[in-house]
């Protein structure tokens, strides 16, 4: 198939900009000029990319014949962003692309959501609204949204919670300062998060004319066992001359801070997905990667 890819160059869609090529699908990347191409610097020659701050969404829409959209391009939030920044990225950019995709009559737009509460923060809503405006216009074209659990695995922002916790403790910091880490989430490894876009997007025929699918573990953990595993593995992995003390408590819980999360994945496991990735195993591929580098 023919697909557009946005938010290729991040960590989510570098992985599937991986899988695509490997299945020899042919795909059309959206970026800007300023995008840092790090994660498929090695890919670049076999895709087409289309720099939207220079040329308009349109055009990619215009040279290609596209069979379906993956839309993993997004806005965290992060570092005093404004509002405006964040609906302009998690809302307004997928309107955009979405517009054209029905215009050109695209087959599937594959949106990338979240199972985050609605009001819990700007990035959610922003995009759960996208997922609105996206399910009013199934009409016009078929339209799926896989909303995503605490996604970890290589080739992460070392700003994210898991690679930020990996770098510390591999750097031997003395002290890490944690919440109580009682907080209950669903942590799922990159390559079954790829596994189940690609579930989706080869039976997409099949599909109504609007989805959604939950993906996640469905086997929550507490943010607690999950860091001592983490520490546990890189002892194993690396071999720590200092072991980090973890210093459960020693930061306040975020006012709303959400203590249960998990997905439900019924629908997705009924189409064949699998989690095939044991926690253990996809922490050491992070490691893996952390060792090359």
């Amino acid at each position: 198939m023919r697909i557009l890819l946005t938010g290729a160059t991040g960590f989510l869609g570098s992985h599937l900009l991986e899988k695509l090529l490997d299945d020899h699908h042919e795909v059309v990347i959206l970026k800007r000029t300023t995008s840092d191409t790090w994660r498929i610097r090695h890919r670049l020659d076999k895709i087409t990319s289309f720099n939207v701050d220079v040329e308009p969404i349109e055009a990619a829409f215009v040279e290609k014949q596209l069979d379906a959209v993956i839309h993993t391009a997004c806005h965290y939030g992060r570092n005093q962003d404004s509002m405006s920044q964040v609906i302009d990225s998690n809302l307004m950019f997928g309107v955009k692309v979405l517009e054209m995709a029905i215009k050109y009559n695209t087959g599937t737009f594959f949106n990338t959501g979240t199972l985050l509460p609605h009001y819990l923060n700007t990035y959610s809503l922003s995009k759960k609204q996208f997922s609105e405006w996206l399910k009013q216009s199934s009409n016009k074209i078929r339209a799926v949204t896989l909303k995503l659990e605490h996604m970890y695995g290589p080739k992460d922002d070392k700003t994210k919670f898991v690679p930020w916790l990996l770098d510390k403790m591999i750097r031997s910091d003395e002290e890490i300062k944690l919440t109580k880490g009682e907080q209950l989430r669903d942590f799922i490894h990159i390559d079954d998060v790829v596994a189940a876009y690609m579930i989706l997007l080869n039976s997409a025929d099949s599909l109504p004319p609007y989805a959604e699918f939950d993906v996640g573990t469905a086997q929550p953990m507490t943010i607690r066992h999950f860091v001592e595993t983490l520490g546990d593995v890189v002892e194993k992995e690396i071999g720590l001359t200092v072991k980090p003390r973890l210093n459960f408590g020693a930061v306040p819980y975020r006012d709303g801070e959400l203590m249960h999360s998990h997905a439900n994945i019924t629908d997705l496991a009924q189409r064949g997905w699998k989690v095939n990735t044991p926690l253990v195993e996809g922490i050491k591929s992070m490691i893996a990667i952390e060792k090359k580098q």
